[in-house]
């Protein structure tokens, strides 16, 4: 499965753009319809101060979070 990492390029580092394996900075909003629609089953779609972000589902391992 392909990993998303964040990019912390937004406001107080947020991530407006993702990494998806090769595909360099995907727009967060495409990110997330991504993960809506179901392409990435090993992500959730989380919603912080009304906006939506990607995230890695919970595990055990810290090398393949979205934001490592």
């Amino acid at each position: 499965m392909t990993k998303i990492e964040g990019k912390n390029d937004g406001p107080g580092g947020r991530n407006e753009h993702y990494d998806i394996g090769k595909r360099k900075n995907v727009p967060r909003r495409n990110v997330v319809a991504e993960i809506k629609r179901g392409e990435h089953p090993d992500a959730h779609v989380v919603k912080i101060n009304g906006r939506e972000y990607a995230r890695d589902n919970p595990d055990k391992s810290k090398k393949d979070n979205v934001n490592r």
